[in-house]
Formats: structure tokens, C-alpha cells, sequence
């Protein structure tokens, strides 16, 4: 029998959602469920799905075995919690929260009603990164010294200007690190293990009526040892693709959203011919340096398999509550270290607590009047 599930919040991020379960073995999108019941109607009116006036509702529906969330990110626990304790497996947008206790209430109430729990991130489900990290597994790079990332993306001021939530700190989470580059930031931890250390610097330089940075520059000592950079922005016109970097003694390599795009080791191995011919051929998309809507949804539909196979076979999703906190800690740490202009060192203790940016630039501390939410 194929498993229902039901999207909650019916923003932009929805569509995706929608799309990767239709391609997707064994579910069935039953609903939706939006705050705002308009939004509700028109994205199940083009769905064939039914609309619930309450989220409620939708967890009481029997056809209901799991629920996607895609409500703006500081807006993700409630609906989360209580999901988990009406029994239905929860899927969460990116982040899964923008403070680490909000986070934990999600991850406790999963465990607690002994339901799945997974974060998505579908980055680490693409080649690319796979392929990557079999090479870092397999120690191919020798003592790995440098590791960085590299998110110089751009969005207008009407993208901020779209939604109340854009560009604060209490739905947003943040800005260019927590909305935009968090993908990337999980990738390299991911890659390079545990981050113990972070100095960093944030600013708001080009954009109005945002709390929240649009440049971040983060240097990282990680548990092994080795360094890292994270550069992110949404201020770099016109955009460009993401990147992730891993130097050693024994090699170097490089991603450019799901290319490889260099491939260099003391040691061969006859595996590398045919990525070296891979990276000739292959070109990524913008994917969303310019444009959130430019992304494909054949991630996000890698992620929902993996949480499917989760829930059949009752094992771990890959990308589960834990692990979709790791970055988000990270991102927490970097803004504890602008604000206090200290070292960090990690696991945190406790949440930071942000307050509105002061640069140069001319803008408020508090957003302007926008349209509806929307992820």
C-alpha cells in the first residue's frame, strides 16, 4: 500500500515537494495544509488533492502516514511536534530549525513517538558529492589539510521585499547562511567531519529592510585538524554556482554544484579515467544562485526515496534530525562569532541571541509590511 503523505505550508518550496513524490515508488500525495487557507485551495485545486482548513485536520487524517514540511524556516517546530505526536513521519525543509532548542523539540518528539524523522538535503545525494566522499572514506587525499565552501549567489530586493518572513531573524533564521548557503555548509561538514572552531565576520552591505546578513566570511578549524573557509552571500550579481574544495598531501578536488570539476591525486586509480571524462561532458544548471525557483527536483526526489525505504524497512533516513543539525550549528556558531568578535568553540551551549545588523547601509530593523509567507 503506498504511503500518504501531506505537504504542509504551500509556498514555492511545495511545488518541489510535489513533484519528487510523484516520482517517488509507493506514495501518494493525499493533501495539503497552509495557515493561509487560499493558498491551501489553489495548490490542491492544481494537485487533485484535498485542501484541510486546519493543520488538525490533516493529522487526523487516516490516509496521512507522513507529512513534508515547507513552512518558513523559524516556523517549522510546531507543525513538526505535532505531527510526531499524531503519529505521522516528518520530513523537514531546510533548516530543520533556526535555533538549536527548536531543533532538539523536533528531534526528541520524532524519537519520542518512535516516528522518522529526516531533513532534506538533497546535495548529498547527488553524484558528485557521493563520489567525493567514497574518495575522502577511502583516504585517497592523505592528511586532509583545507576544506572550503563557497556560496556567492544574488537575489534581489524584491525577493527579500516577497515574504513578511525574508530576512529575519525569527522566521528566516538568518540570511545568505542560513537560507541560501545552509546546503553547502552541510556538504563540508559532511565531507570533512566535525567543526570545533569558527571566527567569523557577517554584514548586511546590499540589500534594505532585512535583519539579517547578505555577506558571511567564516574561518573553521575542524576535529582533525585541517582549516576551512566558508564564503556565502546573496550580494555577488549576477550569481554564481556553489563550490566545495578539499585539498591534502595526496590530492585535490573540487565541486561545482553536482560537477566535479577537478580531480587531482598522487596516486591513481583506474576509476579516475572515467571521472576525468565525466567532468569534460558534464555542465551544471544555475541551479538557484539567481533564481530559488531554479532548481531541479531530482534531489529532493533521491531524499524522499531514501525516507520511503526509512519508514518500510524501519531503518535511519540519511540526512535524519541529528545530522540536519549539524549545520545549522555551525550557522548558529558563525553568527555568535560576528556578534561577539571572538572565537567560537563548538558544540555551542546555548542559542545565540541575534539582534538586527548595523552597516552601512540605509535600512530598517524592522522588515516592512511584505505579501503572504511563502517558502
Amino acid at each position: 500500500m503506498a504511503l500518504g503523505f501531506g505537504i504542509i505550508g504551500c509556498g514555492m518550496i511545495s511545488r518541489f515537494h510535489q513533484r519528487a513524490l510523484a516520482d517517488v515508488r509507493g506514495t501518494k500525495l493525499v493533501g495539503c495544509y497552509d495557515r493561509n487557507f487560499e493558498s491551501a485551495k489553489r495548490f490542491a485545486e492544481e494537485a487533485g488533492i484535498k485542501a484541510y482548513e486546519t493543520l488538525e485536520e490533516m493529522l487526523a487524517d487516516d490516509e496521512i502516514d507522513a507529512v513534508s514540511i515547507g513552512t518558513p524556516s523559524g516556523a517549522h517546530m510546531e507543525p513538526a511536534v505535532a505531527a510526531a505526536k499524531a503519529g505521522k513521519h516528518v520530513m523537514v525543509e531546510k533548516p530543520l530549525e533556526v535555533t538549536l532548542k527548536r531543533c532538539d523539540a523536533i528531534i526528541n518528539a520524532c524519537e519520542k513517538a518512535g516516528v522518522k524523522l529526516a531533513t532534506i538535503f538533497p546535495s548529498r545525494f547527488h553524484d558528485a558529492p557521493k563520489t567525493l566522499k567514497k574518495a575522502m572514506d577511502q583516504g585517497r587525499f592523505g592528511r586532509v589539510t583545507l576544506g572550503d565552501a563557497y556560496i556567492k549567489w544574488y537575489r534581489t530586493q524584491e525577493y527579500y521585499d516577497s515574504g513578511a518572513w525574508r530576512g529575519t531573524w525569527k522566521l528566516d533564521g538568518g540570511g545568505a547562511l542560513m537560507n541560501q548557503a545552509i546546503h553547502t555548509v552541510d556538504l563540508l561538514q559532511w565531507l570533512m567531519g566535525e567543526v570545533t572552531e569558527i571566527t567569523a565576520l557577517i554584514d548586511t552591505l546590499a540589500h534594505e529592510r532585512i535583519e539579517v546578513e547578505d555577506v558571511a566570511v567564516a574561518s573553521l578549524r575542524f576535529k582533525s585538524g585541517a582549516l576551512g573557509v566558508i564564503e556565502a552571500t546573496t550580494a555577488a550579481y549576477p550569481g554564481y554556482l556553489k563550490r566545495v574544495e578539499v585539498h591534502g598531501s595526496q590530492g585535490s578536488a573540487s565541486i561545482e554544484e553536482e560537477d566535479i570539476k577537478s580531480w587531482d591525486f598522487a596516486k591513481a586509480k583506474a576509476t579516475d579515467d572515467a571521472i576525468h571524462a565525466a567532468m569534460q561532458s558534464r555542465k551544471s544548471g544555475g541551479g538557484g544562485a539567481s533564481d530559488p525557483s531554479a532548481i531541479g527536483h531530482h534531489g529532493h526526489a533521491m531524499q524522499f526515496a531514501d525516507f520511503v525505504k526509512a519508514i518500510q524497512k524501519d531503518g535511519t533516513p540519511i540526512v535524519d534530525g541529528h545530522e540536519g543539525r549539524k549545520a545549522v550549528e555551525i550557522i548558529l556558531a558563525i553568527y555568535k562569532s560576528a556578534q561577539s568578535g571572538k572565537p567560537v568553540k563548538l558544540p555551542l551551549k546555548s542559542d545565540p541571541v541575534m539582534k538586527s545588523l548595523t552597516s552601512t547601509g540605509e535600512k530598517s530593523a524592522k522588515p516592512a509590511k511584505k505579501g503572504k509567507k511563502a517558502k
